[in-house]
């Protein structure tokens, strides 16, 4: 295929992932306003958000086997129309119950568009020119990350929309998306005839969202230590454990454990969870730092965060440039670890006064980090796999990642809510002011007296810190998960089933040796 012929095909599926990023990201800065109007708690912020993180994890593997298994065309086009479905359908929430609901709608179909925009695009394009594509994925990511928080804040900040209008939004996209699909992505449909591993995905799906619930309600609703901590840990390893045992039997896996033998897909997956954890762990938080610590607007807010999108848009469409150009990978890998840890060591120190000057730096260095390291990681396992493959090992990487995201969200959730508490009771005691239980929902700082509304965005501010400089040796592992890969340069051929150019070179001198 030329180039040209690959745009073309790739023109509804980037649309697609456009919105899917959009949709997700529209969501962010309006979230602090949503779940105080709908009257939620700091535990439903964050449930918002790990409810989509939780489907799109728990789906994506199964869309990645599904893809082995019949169209992919048809396969992006179905989560496109759940996708649909879900954004709809929050956008008539009444409280956050049902758009939490809505959102396990919303994740289910983003778990199909995370899973197949990679499956296809290996499918079309072999390894050695796929750093250049996927600086593609990742501009376009990066450009649906830019519009998402500042589409997001002027629909809040408009009187006559309203946050509601933040769901539907992405739907004219996504109808010209299903059209774009239609007309441009023809692929070649490879169907086995065999069944879906429906037990292991009953089992896995059960075992990471025991282990959200325990996570997300431990320090809060009971102790850490307590025996509900206990009976939940001790229900998701079995859970687990049955998962494993049910793979290792089944015909055709959900996630195949031989995969785990190659050691880039193992140490890929550990530093994909640990990438996973802390990006969406962290950095899902910012628009609530800087509405509730800085006093700033959603439309602002979304601003505010363009430092960091620069920075993925930048390493994300350069390295992949030059991975094509080179063939190597590693090294970006390595160096984008790196920043991700020392971006998030620094936005541990970030506070209520912290200059925005220097937090820009912090969010750039960030973005460049993961811009180096969430594609590739995909690449360098697509490079390891045969071609019937693709599907599932992609969406093993994805699978971790998300789940990553969603551990991440939830625990750093729940540490910046404790936390928030404690700075908040401690200030308002060093101001005489007696403190009881609280409602827990997120306050509206504009509505407080001076003296306490300082109080709230100092706690906001000290909290969030906190949890930036948790997640800082979190990336630490995903770099030390890194350095051990083993560099392979990229294939010419699609798969390792089919020879190489370097040995269809040899075969030919010994030949006519």
């Amino acid at each position: 295929m030329t180039h040209r012929q690959i745009m073309e095909a790739l023109s509804g599926l980037l649309l697609g992932l456009f919105v899917a990023i959009l949709s997700s990201t529209v969501v962010s800065n309006a979230l602090p306003r949503i779940v105080t109007d709908l009257h939620g708690s700091q535990s439903a912020y964050t449930w918002v958000v790990t409810a989509t993180l939780l489907a799109t994890t728990v789906s994506t593997p199964i869309w990645g086997k599904l893809a082995d298994l019949t169209s992919k065309k048809l396969l992006i086009q179905l989560s496109l129309a759940v996708f649909i479905a879900g954004s709809a359908l929050a956008g008539l929430s009444h409280n956050t119950g049902m758009l939490i609901s809505c959102r396990v709608v919303q994740g289910l179909g983003a778990g199909g568009l995370t899973a197949l925009a990679q499956v296809i695009l290996a499918t079309m394009i072999p390894p050695r020119e796929r750093g250049k594509y996927n600086g593609y994925l990742g501009a376009v990511m990066a450009i649906g990350t830019i519009g998402g928080p500042l589409l997001g804040g002027v629909i809040v900040d408009t009187s006559w929309l309203g946050w509601r209008w933040c769901f539907y939004v992405g739907v004219p996209f996504a109808v010209a998306a299903l059209i774009v699909l239609q007309r441009t992505l023809k692929l070649p449909v490879v169907r086995r005839e065999v069944t879906v591993d429906y037990l292991g995905s009953v089992l896995v799906s059960a075992a990471v969202s025991l282990l959200l619930i325990w996570v997300s309600l431990a320090g809060s609703s009971f102790a850490w230590g307590s025996w509900q901590t206990a009976a939940m840990v001790g229900g998701a390893v079995l859970l687990a454990v049955l998962f494993v045992l049910v793979e290792l039997r089944a015909a055709e896996p959900i996630i195949p454990m031989h995969l785990f033998r190659e050691r880039t897909v193992t140490l890929s997956v550990v530093a994909s969870l640990a990438v996973g954890t802390a990006m969406f762990g962290a950095t899902v938080f910012l628009s609530q730092y800087y509405q509730i610590s800085r006093g700033k607007s959603p439309t602002i807010s979304g601003v505010m965060t363009l430092p960091m999108i620069a920075g993925l848009f930048l390493s994300s469409t350069v390295v992949g440039r030059l991975i094509t150009a080179t063939g190597r990978w590693k090294r970006y890998l390595l160096i984008g670890g790196a920043l991700l840890t020392v971006g998030f060591a620094l936005m541990g120190t970030v506070r209520a006064d912290t200059s925005l000057v220097l937090l820009g730096v912090y969010m750039f260095l960030v973005g460049t980090g993961v811009g180096m390291t969430m594609q590739n990681l995909v690449l360098a396992v697509q490079n390891t796999v045969p071609m019937h493959e693709l599907g599932a090992a992609s969406s093993v990487v994805a699978f971790f990642r998300t789940m990553g995201g969603a551990i991440g969200v939830s625990a750093l959730g729940a540490v910046l809510g404790a936390h928030v508490k404690t700075y908040t009771a401690d200030g308002l005691t060093a101001l005489g002011v007696t403190t009881g239980g609280g409602s827990g929902s997120l306050p509206d700082v504009h509505t407080l007296p001076a003296p306490i509304a300082r109080v709230v965005e100092s706690a906001y501010g000290h909290a969030s810190g906190d949890i930036f400089l948790i997640a800082a040796p979190i990336a630490l592992l995903s770099l030390v998960a890194m350095a051990f890969i083993k560099e392979v340069p990229l294939r010419t051929a699609q798969s390792p089933e089919q020879p190489t150019e370097e040995k269809a070179a040899a075969a030919s001198t010994a030949a006519q040796g």
